[in-house]
């Protein structure tokens, strides 16, 4: 399924890598029902390093389920055209990944 220009544009301006989007989220975005049943899932904290613990209102808990915002990039990047693996190949981490999917669309690459 596909989804509109502008509404995918909207979708990959609120990702910022590192996010889990809860269902309620995903629907007031714009995100296609199809794509929340394929990509949902239980996300599990790690607890070694604070980047892989997740927060629930600034609390720690061990499992949240929703859609990571990294994916939903990637979908959006592939959506709108972009070779994401290319755009993405030398990015370090989550975040930077995000933000080359960004660069890519925006800067028409």
């Amino acid at each position: 399924m596909s989804i509109p220009r502008h509404r995918a544009l909207a979708i990959l301006n609120l990702c910022v890598g590192d996010e889990i989007w809860n269902e309620e989220t995903c629907h007031r975005s714009g995100i296609p029902q199809s794509w929340i049943n394929e990509m949902s899932d239980a996300n599990e904290s790690g607890y070694k390093v604070d980047t892989e613990t997740i927060y629930v209102d600034n609390r720690p808990t061990n499992q949240y389920h929703g859609v990571r915002d990294l994916d939903l990039a990637v979908r959006v990047g592939k959506v709108l055209g972009v070779d994401v693996e290319r755009a993405t190949q030398s990015s370090i981490g989550r975040r930077a990944m995000v933000q080359a999917i960004k660069n890519a669309v925006f800067d028409g690459d």
